[in-house]
């Protein structure tokens, strides 16, 4: 068997991958919506996405996908779309109070979930929850503006 010691890329997509089901199986269960669905709303919600092409862009999926998602999530009463005022195929993005009630309540129960995740591990909420944003910062910043650009990182020789 191939060893390998520095597999943290792959350890950090089959744990984000793990956590995506347990999150989906948990939402379908307990709340009746799938977590690709529960992503749109809380984008919708607390992220402010407002335009159906916006949250297709974040979710990484077609326009007419997205349109069937949000025709389904309205239908659900979850979610408004009303027609973008300049005309166009468009569409606007809200919550309802039953989409934000959705939003809080089992987003709430998912944090919850794994800050328990996390305590069980040992792993502190507040420096796993550090490292994380400050890595999506460090994505979120091109290279041309930082004035860095991405190289690999020496580990310490353990002679």
């Amino acid at each position: 068997m191939l060893r390998v010691e520095r597999d943290l890329s792959r350890c950090l997509h089959r744990l984000t991958a793990r956590l995506d089901r347990a999150a989906d199986a948990f939402l379908r269960a307990e709340a009746g919506v799938s977590y690709r669905r529960f992503l749109a709303l809380y984008l919708v919600g607390l992220e402010g996405v407002d335009t159906q092409r916006a949250l297709a862009d974040l979710l990484e999926v077609t326009e007419p996908s997205i349109s069937r998602m949000v025709r389904v999530l309205a239908q659900a009463g979850l979610l408004e779309a009303t027609p973008e005022p300049l005309g166009g195929n468009r569409r606007r993005l809200r919550l309802t109070p039953a989409g934000e009630q959705l939003v809080t309540g089992w987003g709430a129960e998912l944090e919850n979930r794994l800050a328990g995740l996390l305590e069980t591990a040992g792993v502190p909420y507040r420096t796993y929850r550090g490292h994380t944003r400050r890595l999506l910062t460090a994505l979120d910043t091109p290279p041309t503006l930082t004035g860095r650009a991405i190289r690999p990182v020496q580990e310490p020789s353990r002679a």
